[in-house]
């Protein structure tokens, strides 16, 4: 699929400077929720950009060094787990992103946000913005801020929850709700890395 349609149809219009933003970790039990906002050069061509999620790990950390090398702008941010227990995930999700639109260096005339929400009942996004179901395969830009989303959480969680907490392993299931996941919290309890939100039903069947 051309990932530059949306792209173009802005630029027609006017809008000269476009941003893609997504987030990564709106599920998993554990850790914080990332977001991510990069413009790219018009219609550059990245072999190999996609939705994150369609990529292997490997392919997704090469494509972060070459997002990183040519973005004109990008900026990474997240939302902590007691912000995610305080707020709830959709919320939190708002801020992620709206703190990764902040970090860019330079100005933006729209942000492509991923998905078909763009505020909860109590955070927003604040800037001219439009939302794009699917976005992250539909849009270089969302595509792009993807990746640079979900492996700055992966990496999060791979160094430094699983060196704070080895027990949990959290390297191997990044927080996600796995088998091993449950079968290590059974055995261990929630550490100040789970969100306590995100625990109700294991904790109604706990003997």
């Amino acid at each position: 699929m051309d990932l530059w349609v949306y792209e173009r149809e802005l630029w027609e219009k006017g809008l000269s400077t476009l941003c893609g933003v997504d987030e990564a970790g709106a599920g998993p039990l554990a850790g914080p929720v990332y977001a991510a906002a990069v413009v790219l050069p018009r219609e550059i061509f990245i072999p190999g950009l996609n939705d994150s999620k369609k990529l292997s790990p490997k392919r997704r950390e090469q494509l972060y060094d070459v997002i990183l090398a040519q973005a004109e702008d990008w900026s990474v941010a997240f939302a902590t787990v007691e912000e995610i227990d305080r707020l709830d995930i959709l919320n939190a999700r708002m801020l992620a992103m709206q703190r990764a639109i902040d970090g860019l260096k330079g100005g933006v005339d729209l942000c492509m946000i991923d998905g078909n929400r763009d505020h909860g009942s109590t955070v927003a996004i604040a800037v001219p913005h439009m939302t794009i179901e699917k976005g992250d395969g539909k849009s270089a830009s969302i595509a792009a801020a993807s990746i640079l989303a979900k492996v700055s959480r992966d990496r999060y969680m791979s160094q430094e929850l699983q060196a704070a907490y080895p027990q949990y392993q959290f390297a191997k299931h990044k927080g996600y709700g796995t088998r091993l996941h449950y079968a290590l919290l059974d055995a261990y309890g929630p550490c100040p890395a789970h969100r306590r939100s995100f625990l109700k039903k294991w904790e109604e069947r706990r003997p």
